[in-house]
This record gives C-alpha cells, structure tokens and sequence, in this order.
C-alpha cells in the first residue's frame, strides 16, 4: 500500500509558472513586415512612370507581332560598359 502526503496531486508552482509563460509567448507572438522607405518610394516611381509605360506597351505589342528586333552589337556595347564602370 503506498501513502502519499497531503495535496501531492498538481502541486508544482514551477510547472504551473512555466505553462503560463509558455501561453503568454504564444499569445504575443505575431507576424511583422516592414518594408523600407527606399522599397516604397521604387514602388510609387514605378506607378507614377507614364512615359515608361508606354514604352513597355510599345515593346510588348512589336514583340508579340514578331517586328521586334534585337541590335546585338548596342546590347553587348552596353554590357561591356556596365561592367567596365563606363556607366551613362
């Protein structure tokens, strides 16, 4: 026959002030974004750009009717710039 003392049944204040930590964590715990001012301001350039758009409409309509035509020779002289640091 075994005898325990008085009250031994969930008596461990460690135990009951460890769950509540645990539950207070859970509970703030929260998904954050922040998005720089540098992000932000590249996203308004990119709205407020109507010259820009239709530039890329004017693309996007040659290549889909087969006119558009790449210059490899200004691409690659572009490309040689931009890696030599001969930017404009």
């Amino acid at each position: 026959m075994k005898i325990n003392g008085p009250n031994q049944t969930n008596f461990n204040p460690y135990k009951q002030h460890l769950q509540k930590q645990i539950e207070s964590k859970q509970a703030m715990r929260q998904d954050q974004l922040e998005i720089s001012k540098q992000a932000k301001q590249l996203q308004e350039e990119e709205k407020s750009n109507p010259i820009r758009e239709a530039h890329v409409a004017k693309i996007k309509e040659a290549v889909e009717s087969g006119e558009y035509r790449i210059n490899y020779e200004k691409t690659a002289e572009k490309m040689m710039d931009y890696w030599s640091g001969k930017e404009s």
